[in-house]
């Protein structure tokens, strides 16, 4: 057998009168594991990101899923009949215009509503220089084909709007604007006051989550002439 001391230099003979021999062995062998189980900055900040993944870190998230109509502040149930009044009080009150879109996500067609929101901004622009971008932003986002958004416009009306792109105005949208409104109007919106969690907020309890629908065909203005006396396309 080798002697300990050729194997483990930092024994000396000195040392070894001063504490037991088992010891020093013992003190030895585990001095460089100890060392290299200190974690680095590296797997500091491995952990630190896998934590922050964990669900915990994100509670609020669940707030804007679909079908939760309403965050943590209720609606009472006042308000909420003011929503079944018209369209216009709907999205009028800041409260039923994020109901709305809630819903609409639940239906997979809120490109709609954000479309109309999208105009709504647009015409607010404090000068031409604003116009050119936005507007561009815009078709490019909803109404030219095949774009990630595209809202279901007639032809006349898709036409009208593309060929005022060289020089917007404030107008450029207004017509694909009416007549995502009247759809959403006369389509979603009543499906919205017949949902379970609208009804939920009539009787003043939380709103409860909407199924999500499989999303349909999108309606064109010919789908509701006649609906109306004075309907017709664009």
């Amino acid at each position: 057998m080798e002697n300990p001391l050729l194997l483990f230099p930092q024994l000396n003979i000195s040392a070894s009168k001063d504490k037991p021999y088992c010891k020093l062995m013992k003190s030895a062998i585990k001095e460089e594991p100890q060392k290299a189980s200190k974690p680095g900055a590296k797997q500091k900040r491995n952990r630190l990101s896998l934590l922050l993944q964990k669900p915990e870190f994100h509670e609020g998230d669940h707030l804007g899923k679909p079908g939760n109509l309403t965050k943590a502040a209720s609606v009472s149930p006042e308000e909420a009949v003011k929503w079944g009044e018209s369209f216009d009080k709907l999205l009028s009150e800041k409260a039923g215009l994020d109901a709305f879109k809630k819903f609409l996500k639940t239906e997979f067609s809120e490109e709609n509503i954000e479309f109309w929101i999208a105009c709504e901004d647009y015409k607010k622009s404090k000068s031409a220089h604003e116009l050119l971008p936005k507007a561009k932003t815009i078709f490019e986002t909803f109404i030219q084909k095949d774009a990630p958004k595209e809202v279901n416009l007639d032809f006349h009306t898709r036409e009208v709007t593309s060929q005022s792109m060289g020089q917007p105005l404030r107008s450029t949208f207004d017509a694909a604007q009416s007549t995502v409104y009247r759809l959403m109007e006369q389509d979603s919106y009543p499906r919205f006051l017949r949902s379970a969690p609208y009804r939920s907020l009539l009787q003043g309890r939380p709103a409860a989550r909407a199924p999500l629908r499989r999303r349909s065909r999108s309606f064109t203005v010919s789908d509701f002439q006649g609906a109306r006396p004075g309907l017709t396309a664009w």
